[in-house]
C-alpha cells in the first residue's frame, strides 16, 4: 500500500492539548487553506473518539450541531451489517466553508465505527486463533480507514487529520498510537504534527503562562509524538519571550511556535498564519515546491466582514440556545450573508422553553429586525417557537423557518389564520385534530433512530412565480435534508386559499419542501438546511433574502 502511494500525500496531524474547544477545527481548516493558497490539493479527516457510530443521535447542547453532507455513505463493518451515514461532526462545516470543498461522510471516523467493525469481524471468525487487541487490530483498522480516504481519486497533495478531544484522554489513545505508527512508517519528511494548546493570560500578574502548554506537549511526547509546530491560542498575540520559553521546553525552533490570538473574524486566521510564516514552514518541511501564496480574493472577502457599517438584530427562538455551536452553520450563514450587504449580525437567543408566552415574546421581539425559527426535534420549547412565529405573522417581522422551524411556523399559521384550534405536529400531539405535520410514510415502519431519517442531498423543484423562485433564480436546486416529519399536502391545499403557498416540492412532487406567505414581506419556511451549503464568498440565497428583508424592516422600524 505504501509503495503505491509513493510520496503523495503529505500528512498533517492536528492534536489538541490543555482543554477542548480551543479551535482545532478552525486551525485545521486554516492550515488546509494555506496549502490551497499555494495551489496544492487537500482533503481532511476528523477523528472523533466517542463510541457513537455518528453524531446523529447526540443532543446539540452536548456536542453542537450535526452537520449533514450532500452524499450519503453506506458503512458496512462486515457483510450483513450496514448503516447509512450522512450526519457528521460540526467541524466539517468549518472545513467546507474554508476550503469550498464538499466532504464525504467516510472522512469522519469515530471510535464506534472502528470498534464495531473489529468486534463484528471477530464474531464472523475473521481473527480465528488470535487474541483481538487494541494494538495491532484497532490501530490497524484506524490506519486502514485513513488510507481508504487517501486512495479515493484524485489522491490529494495534502491529507489533514484532526484528532478530536484532548491529548491525555483515554478514548483518543488508540488514534494517537495509530498516528505514531504512520509517522514512523512514512518518516518526518512526509508527516507533520501540529499541536494546538491554550496559553492563558493571568491578569493579576500580567503574564502569559506557558506551563499548561509544556505539560501538554510532554504528554504528547510520552505517547511517542513530537510536535513539529505548536499553535498557541491566547487572548492576544504572544510576546517573543513566551514563544522562546515554549520553544525551549517543547523542543522545537522558535519560529515554529505560532501565535493564534482572538480575532473578530474567523476567516482572518489563514492570513494570520501566513504572517507567522506557517505556510512556508510546512511547505519546507515537506520538501514541496515553494510557491507564492495567492491570498488576494480571500483577503477581499475578509475585508468585507471588517468594513461592515450597519448592525441588524436577528432573533433565534429555539430549544438549544444555551450552546451557540448548536446552530453553528446557521450563525455563520447569517454572518456571511450580512457581510455581503455590508452589515453585521447581532443574534438574540431566545430559549423558548422558558420564554413561551405571548407577553414575554412580544417583549423579546419588539426590537428585532428578523427571526430565524430554528431546527430541532421533540416537544420541549415547541409552544414558545409557535408563539414567536405567530408574532412574526401578525407584526410582519421577516421570518425564515428551517426544518422544524418551517413546520412550526406552518402550525402557527394554521392556528392563527385558519382558526384550527389544536393544530399541531404529530411529533408532539399524536391526537391532533389538525395534524398539519406528520411522520413520512416511509418512516412509520422505522424503529431505529440512528441514520434512518431522510438524509443528505436531494433535488428541490422550485415553483415559478414564488418569492423562493425569485431568490434562487432557477427552477431546480439541490439541498441537504435531515427530517422524519413533513408538511401534509391536504392541509396545505386549504391554507393556500388564505395565502400560505407551497413554493417548492421534491422531484416527485410528493414531498413539500418549502412554503411562503404571499401577503408578508418575507415569510418562508424550508424543510431543508440551506446553511450547510452557504459559503463566506457565496452566501446562500435564502440567507441573503432574510438579511435584505431584515435591513428593510430595520429602516421602517427605526423611522417609527
Amino acid at each position: 500500500m505504501l509503495d503505491s502511494m509513493q510520496e503523495k500525500p503529505k500528512f498533517v496531524f492536528v492534536t489538541g492539548g490543555v482543554l477542548s474547544g480551543i479551535g482545532k477545527g478552525v486551525t485545521t481548516a486554516s492550515i488546509a487553506k494555506l496549502f490551497q493558497f499555494r495551489g496544492f490539493s487537500v482533503r481532511i479527516i476528523k477523528i472523533d473518539p466517542y463510541l457513537n457510530i455518528d453524531p446523529g443521535t447526540l443532543n446539540p447542547i452536548e456536542h453542537g450541531e450535526v452537520f449533514v453532507t450532500d452524499q450519503t455513505w453506506t458503512f458496512r463493518p462486515v457483510d450483513g451489517f450496514e448503516f447509512t451515514i450522512s450526519e457528521i461532526d460540526l467541524d466539517f462545516g468549518t472545513y467546507e466553508r474554508f476550503t469550498g470543498m464538499d466532504v464525504h461522510p467516510s472522512q469522519n471516523i469515530t471510535s464506534g465505527q472502528i470498534y464495531l467493525s473489529v468486534i463484528l469481524e471477530e464474531r464472523k471468525g475473521g481473527f480465528l486463533g488470535r487474541t483481538v487487541q487494541i494494538i495491532p487490530h484497532i490501530t490497524d483498522r484506524i490506519k486502514q480507514r485513513i488510507w481508504d480516504v487517501v486512495e479515493k481519486d484524485p489522491i490529494p497533495d495534502i491529507l489533514l487529520v484532526e484528532i478530536g478531544g484532548t491529548v491525555g484522554d483515554i478514548e483518543a489513545m488508540p488514534f494517537l498510537e495509530a498516528v505514531r505508527q504512520i509517522v514512523r512508517e512514512l518518516g518526518r519528511a512526509r508527516t507533520a504534527v501540529v499541536h494546538v494548546t491554550l496559553v492563558p493570560y493571568i491578569k493579576s500578574v500580567g503574564e502569559f503562562k506557558t506551563k499548561p502548554t509544556q505539560h501538554s506537549v510532554r504528554t504528547l511526547q510520552s505517547l511517542g509524538l513530537q510536535p513539529d509546530v505548536t499553535i498557541c491560542r491566547a487572548e492576544s498575540r504572544l510576546p517573543e519571550s513566551a514563544k522562546e520559553k515554549i520553544a525551549l521546553f517543547c523542543n522545537i525552533p522558535n519560529e515554529r511556535v505560532i501565535s493564534n490570538p482572538d480575532i473578530p473574524v474567523i476567516y482572518q486566521l489563514p492570513l494570520s498564519f501566513e504572517e507567522e510564516g506557517l505556510g512556508d514552514i510546512l511547505v519546507e518541511q515537506f520538501g514541496l515546491e515553494s510557491r507564492t501564496p495567492n491570498t488576494e480574493s480571500w483577503s477581499k472577502m475578509v475585508e468585507s466582514f471588517e468594513t461592515a457599517n450597519e448592525t441588524i438584530v436577528i432573533a433565534m427562538p429555539g430549544k438549544y440556545t444555551t450552546l451557540g455551536d448548536s446552530y453553528k452553520s446557521i450563525n455563520q450563514a447569517l454572518t456571511d450573508a450580512a457581510a455581503a450587504y455590508n452589515a453585521r449580525i447581532e443574534i438574540r437567543w431566545i430559549e423558548t422553553e422558558e420564554r413561551n408566552t405571548d407577553e414575554c415574546l412580544k417583549e423579546d421581539l419588539s426590537d428585532v429586525d428578523g427571526i430565524l425559527l430554528t431546527p430541532g426535534f421533540g416537544e420541549r420549547g415547541v409552544e414558545g417557537m409557535i408563539c414567536a412565529a405567530s408574532i412574526a405573522l401578525k407584526s410582519k417581522i421577516p421570518l425564515l423557518g428551517i426544518c422544524y422551524g418551517a413546520q412550526l411556523s406552518t402550525v402557527a399559521f394554521a392556528r392563527n389564520v385558519m382558526n384550527w384550534k389544536g393544530a399541531h405536529t404529530t411529533e408532539v400531539d399524536v391526537d391532533s385534530l389538525y395534524p398539519v405535520v406528520d411522520l413520512m410514510d416511509e418512516q412509520k415502519l422505522t424503529e431505529d433512530k440512528g441514520g434512518t431519517m431522510r438524509l443528505g442531498g436531494h433535488d428541490v423543484r422550485i415553483i415559478k412565480g414564488t418569492k423562493l423562485h425569485d431568490l434562487y433564480g432557477t427552477d431546480m436546486a439541490h439541498e441537504r435534508f435531515r427530517h422524519r416529519y413533513h408538511l401534509i399536502g391536504r392541509y396545505l391545499k386549504k391554507m393556500d386559499e388564505k395565502g400560505l403557498k407551497v413554493s417548492a416540492v421534491d422531484s416527485t412532487g410528493r414531498i413539500i419542501n418549502a412554503v411562503e406567505l404571499t401577503d408578508h414581506p418575507f415569510w418562508i419556511g424550508v424543510q431543508y438546511h440551506p446553511e450547510f451549503k452557504s459559503r463566506p464568498d457565496n452566501p446562500h440565497p435564502l440567507y441573503l433574502g432574510l438579511i435584505r428583508a431584515a435591513l428593510e424592516y430595520n429602516k421602517m422600524r427605526v423611522k417609527k
